[in-house]
C-alpha cells in the first residue's frame, strides 16, 4: 500500500506538471491574480461555514460527540487527507484520534473511547456518501445537454451505481454484520499503533453497541446525510462564485456539474494523496464543456489546493499542539501516580 500510494503521488504530480506546461504557467498564474486576496479570503471564510455545517451533519446522528469536537474532528480528518501524504485512509485514521481529543485538552463534557469514535467516524461518513451521491446524480442532471458530456455520464452513473450498492453493504454491515465488522476494524486496525489496535479489538462489544445505538435513530443518519448535501451544494456555489471572480460566465448550474463530477472522478480515484493531478485534470476537463477557459478552471484548482492548505496547515498545527499537551498531561499523572519509592536509587546515590 506504501508503495501504491508513492507512485500514484508521483504519477498525479507528473499529471500536475504536464497540464500545467501545456496551457502555460504565466497565463494560469494571470487568471488566478484576477481574484486577488480579498476574494481569496472571501473563500477562506465560506470554507469555514461549510467546515461548520460538516460538524453539525456529524453532530445530528451523534449529538453526544458536542459541537466543538465534531467541527474539530472533521477538520483534521480533511486537512490531514488535503495536507498529508496520505491517501483519504490516513485522513480517517487521524480523524478517529482527534475524536478521542481528551476533555481536559479540547474542553468536552467527556472522554471518548476508540470503539465510540470509530463507529462515530463510520456513520459520519456513511452519512456523507449519501449525501455525495445525490450531489453527484444532480450533477449528472445539470451535465446532460452539454456536447462532450457524455463521455462522463454512463462511467459516472456506473460508478454511482456500484458506489449505492456499496455503501448499502456498508450499511447493512454496520446493522448486522457481526464478523464482517470485525474484519473491517481490524483492516484500519492495521494502520495505527498496536496499543491502540488491540484496545479496538478488545472492545468490538462495545464498538458494536455505538453503532446500534446510533442506528436507532435513522431519521437522524437520514438528516444528517441531507445536510451534507447541503454542504456540497454549498462547495459548488462558492466554486461558481470563485468561477466568477475568475473571469468565467458560468451557470450556478454548470458549477453543481463541475464540481459534482470533480466529486465522482476523485472519489474513484482515492487512493491518490489529495489527487494530485486528478482533481486538476478533471477540472479542465470539465471546464472545456463548459466553455471555460482551460487556464481559469486550472487557476481554480490551485486556489482550491491554496483554500485546503491556508486553511489545513494551522488546524493540523493546532492538533499537534493538542496532542503534545495531552501526552504532556498523562506523563504528569503517571509521575504523580508513580510509588513513593520511585526515586529511591536516585537518592540513595545522592547520599
Amino acid at each position: 500500500m506504501k508503495k501504491l500510494t508513492f507512485l500514484l503521488s508521483l504519477l498525479g504530480i507528473a499529471v500536475l506538471t504536464a497540464i500545467t506546461a501545456w496551457l502555460g504557467v504565466g497565463p494560469v498564474l494571470g487568471a488566478m491574480q484576477r481574484i486577488g486576496f480579498g476574494g481569496f479570503a472571501a473563500l477562506l471564510v465560506g470554507q469555514v461555514v461549510i467546515d461548520v455545517g460538516l460538524g453539525l451533519a456529524w453532530l445530528v446522528p451523534c449529538p453526544d460527540l458536542g459541537l466543538l469536537r465534531t467541527v474539530g474532528a472533521r477538520a483534521v480528518r480533511d486537512a490531514a487527507g488535503n495536507c498529508l501524504p496520505f491517501s483519504q485512509l490516513g485522513g480517517i485514521v487521524l480523524g478517529i484520534r482527534a475524536t478521542c481529543a481528551e476533555p481536559d485538552i479540547a474542553h468536552h463534557r467527556r472522554a471518548v473511547q476508540w470503539p465510540e469514535a470509530v463507529a462515530a467516524n463510520l456513520v459520519d461518513i456513511t452519512a456523507e456518501v449519501l449525501g455525495q451521491i445525490v450531489f453527484v446524480l444532480l450533477a449528472l442532471l445539470c451535465l446532460v445537454g452539454h456536447q462532450g458530456g457524455g463521455r462522463f455520464i454512463w462511467p459516472l452513473l456506473g460508478g454511482m451505481a456500484l458506489l449505492s450498492l456499496g455503501i448499502a453493504g456498508f450499511i447493512w454491515t454496520q446493522h448486522r454484520g457481526g464478523a464482517a465488522v470485525h474484519r473491517v476494524v481490524q483492516f484500519f486496525g492495521q494502520h495505527i499503533a498496536a496499543g491502540w489496535r488491540d484496545s479496538l479489538v478488545d472492545n468490538m462489544d462495545a464498538f458494536q453497541a455505538h453503532l446500534d445505538e446510533i442506528w436507532q435513530r435513522p431519521g437522524r443518519v437520514a438528516l444528517g446525510a441531507s445536510m451534507h448535501l447541503l454542504c456540497w451544494l454549498s462547495g459548488a456555489a462558492l466554486s461558481w462564485f470563485a468561477f466568477r471572480m475568475l473571469g468565467a460566465d458560468l451557470s450556478f448550474a454548470g458549477a453543481i456539474a463541475i464540481e459534482g463530477v470533480v466529486c465522482g472522478i476523485m472519489s474513484a480515484g482515492f487512493l491518490v494523496p489529495a489527487a494530485l493531478g486528478v482533481q486538476e485534470a478533471a477540472y479542465v476537463a470539465l471546464g472545456m464543456i463548459f466553455g471555460v477557459d482551460g487556464k481559469v478552471a486550472l487557476g481554480l484548482s490551485l486556489l482550491r489546493r491554496g483554500r485546503d492548505i491556508a486553511l489545513g496547515i494551522p488546524v493540523l498545527l493546532l492538533w499537534q499542539m493538542f496532542e503534545m499537551r495531552r501526552l504532556g498531561h498523562r506523563n504528569r499523572q503517571n509521575y504523580e501516580g508513580a510509588p513513593q519509592g520511585f526515586d529511591e536509587p536516585r537518592s540513595r546515590r545522592a547520599s
